[in-house]
């Protein structure tokens, strides 16, 4: 989560002060959005659907895919955006940002906002929800990057995946972690899209835990881990730290949401929800402990794109209203080796669920000119 919170156990001698705001400020993505219909139609996307919107002969369509992980099924959510068209298609993966409510919301609009526009090239959107977030399972795994990272190098090299299709033509959006790990992928050479685009990319430091020597603070990390993880006590916590309204609206009106006029009642609710899904505590867990972290310094997050220069178009998406220290960040980027284009727009830590017409305006903008 992203704000400060105190909790004191009975179980033990110590108190946490969990201040989400690591150097990369990236605990703001427990308070995403949930699937809420802002179509002309009402569906339930946890279940196979299709819609047409209103303004156009696009449609979407929900689906689940088999993800195998230690052998083990894993029900993946994704949703599939086109236009009705005859013309031969280009695709897209949208990721969102790693977090407890994360979902395929956060990128519909301008999903839908990017395929319906008439061009040279016929755009296809798919979004996939991460394991053990959104609508996809979520089984009580040791998650951690390379979990993640495992699973976005499977989902796009799969022979019958969500975007088997695309071949050698895919390109990739992300935000916040999802960005930082589809690049260490594709600087592996394990994933090789056509393009990247890093919405807001974050990485993360050490989680400030104030009880106790810096030293110890893997012990620490681990019985936070482990409390979170464990049957009763482990939903308490998570329901003081993380699954309340209260908590849940402090952090969109603070520094999610560049405007709290913005933040409504049915937004903190939807998200609530999600918070009380069988299984949501765990990615959180990891999360708000370090496993999560695609790199464990600045130098890192620098080095990833770095590698990517002269191989893989780039655009990292800044925003005005990003928190301090993610802002800092997102600048380092602004001049580095292997980003083809930085831009700015309005928005906090999630502009293309707050302003999606602006952010699916410069998307397409860059799709125009790395096709190009």
């Amino acid at each position: 989560m992203a704000s400060s919170a105190v909790f004191h156990s009975s179980l033990s001698s110590f108190t946490l002060r969990c201040k989400t705001h690591r150097p990369s400020s990236s605990h703001y993505a427990f308070f995403l959005k949930p699937l809420t219909v802002k179509a002309s139609a009402s569906v339930d996307y946890s279940t196979a659907s299709s819609i047409t919107g209103n303004k156009s002969s696009t449609s979407l369509k929900g689906n689940k895919w088999e993800w195998k992980y230690n052998n083990e099924p894993i029900n993946i959510y994704y949703e599939e955006h086109e236009k009705e068209s005859t013309e031969p298609t280009r695709n897209i993966l949208m990721i969102p940002t790693i977090s407890d409510v994360s979902t395929v919301e956060e990128w519909r609009l301008v999903a839908r906002d990017i395929v319906q526009r008439v061009g040279n090239v016929n755009w296809r959107a798919t979004i996939v929800d991460w394991p053990g977030l959104g609508y996809s399972d979520r089984p009580k795994l040791d998650y951690n990057a390379d979990v993640m990272e495992k699973f976005l190098i499977d989902l796009i090299n799969a022979p019958s995946g969500p975007v088997s299709g695309s071949g050698n033509d895919l390109v990739v959006f992300g935000g916040g972690h999802a960005a930082t790990i589809a690049v260490r992928a594709a600087k592996k050479g394990l994933v090789k899209p056509t393009a990247i685009a890093a919405i807001a990319p974050t990485w993360a430091g050490p989680l400030p835990i104030v009880f106790g020597r810096e030293s110890n603070m893997e012990t620490r990390y681990g019985l936070l881990r482990g409390t979170l993880r464990a049957p009763a006590v482990g939903w308490m916590m998570y329901n003081l730290l993380v699954s309340n309204e209260k908590a849940i609206q402090s952090q969109y009106k603070s520094h999610v949401y560049a405007d709290s006029g913005n933040v409504t009642p049915d937004i903190i609710e939807s998200r609530y929800e999600l918070t009380k899904r069988k299984g949501a505590r765990y990615v959180p867990a990891a999360f708000l402990t370090g496993l999560l972290d695609p790199v464990m310094s600045r130098e890192e997050f620098l080095e990833l794109f770095a590698a990517l220069e002269d191989k893989i178009p780039v655009l990292v998406m800044s925003t005005a209203g990003a928190p301090k220290r993610s802002k800092a960040e997102m600048e380092a980027l602004r001049e580095a080796k292997g980003v083809n284009k930085f831009v700015e727009v309005p928005g906090a830590l999630l502009p293309q669920e707050e302003y999606p017409e602006t952010v699916a305006e410069e998307l397409y903008r860059f799709l125009q000119e790395s096709s190009a």
